[in-house]
């Protein structure tokens, strides 16, 4: 557990350092390997052939930790995920991007990691429907880049590979992927974000989630996925330009207040269990939203010290029923 830099009052401290040596102790008894430091032995079954991952190395017949983090298993493959890094992508992972910069053929993608990701045009599909999909991309295509994206845009993209030279692809060849609009980006670190389900629908606020394995979450309004046909739109434009006006129109009506309110709800208890170290999945996003419903809590209120405190002292209390469970 990290820190947290709040303005607490003596009570609130205490409270908060009871939550902390609680989740503590049951962090213990649950997973007591789970988190391992330099040299740390790893148990592994002698008997089984372990394959080596990231972060061990065998020493004398033994499998030890070579960097700080905490213990994965995948089938046989036992490695160590460092705390507090900078993401490094995998293929197929699920991530929310910045464009910083748009270039022939490809636009350049911030995602919270060392590497540059690119997405290449002809890794984008292309507003112009299934089509998009088999043409070869041509040279307006490449001059209406701007239209589709441009710097400062939200995307959502998937890790398709690597480049020679370090550098990292993505594509975004699915209606699922593309620009993210209506909503906020939020930025925590990558190691808090379970990497199981990206995207979900919260049916009851209208609200889209996507948690971006690089640490980027985004929260906006509901889109419902089109087939990106335009048959039923003749225009005179291209499809990019087309797309740009289409956009332009749905800017200009506004958010409703209630969904507007739900961003904002959800995207403080991202805040909050970031500020206090926790790991962020969909069901405890819910449950902080619930309690702070519950407890007629204000929206900016959430990010009050006493609502932090609470918020701890709920987790340590999930985790001690998840505990009695167990046994």
């Amino acid at each position: 557990m990290r820190e947290v830099q709040l303005s607490l009052n003596n009570s609130q401290k205490r409270r908060l350092q009871r939550a902390y040596e609680k989740l503590e102790a049951l962090s213990v008894k649950v997973n007591s390997d789970a988190a391992v430091t330099v040299a740390d032995d790893i148990p592994v079954n002698s008997e089984d052939a372990i394959p080596k991952g990231h972060g061990t190395a065998d020493m004398n017949g033994r499998l030890v930790a070579t960097q700080c983090g905490v213990v994965e298993r995948i089938n046989k493959l036992v490695f160590v995920r460092p705390l507090r890094a900078r993401y490094k992508p995998e293929i197929g992972e699920i991530i929310v991007g910045r464009v910083v910069e748009v270039t022939p053929k490809r636009w350049k993608v911030e995602i919270n990691s060392s590497l540059d990701a690119v997405l290449m045009l002809s890794s984008m599909n292309l507003p112009d429907g299934i089509q998009a999909r088999s043409r070869r991309r041509t040279a307006i295509d490449e001059l209406n880049m701007r239209y589709l994206f441009q710097e400062n845009d939200v995307i959502c993209a998937e890790v398709r590979g690597f480049q020679h030279d370090g550098g990292l692809h993505l594509q975004a060849r699915s209606q699922k992927y593309g620009k993210l609009k209506r909503g906020q980006l939020v930025t925590v670190s990558p190691y808090q974000v379970r990497r199981k389900q990206q995207f979900h629908f919260l049916k009851q606020f209208g609200i889209d989630l996507i948690l971006g394995c690089n640490g980027f979450i985004w929260i906006g309004e509901h889109v419902e996925v089109k087939d990106g046909s335009n048959e039923d739109h003749p225009s005179n434009n291209t499809p990019s330009q087309q797309t740009a006006v289409d956009e332009a129109a749905e800017e200009e009506t506004n958010i409703p207040l209630e969904t507007r309110e739900s961003i904002c709800r959800i995207a403080n208890a991202v805040r909050v269990l970031s500020a206090l170290d926790f790991m962020i999945s969909l069901e405890v996003i819910l449950e902080i939203v619930d309690l702070s419903l519950s407890l007629n809590v204000g929206i900016h209120d959430m990010l009050g010290a006493e609502f932090y405190v609470l918020v701890a002292e709920k987790e340590a209390e999930r985790r001690q029923k998840l505990s009695t469970k167990r046994r």
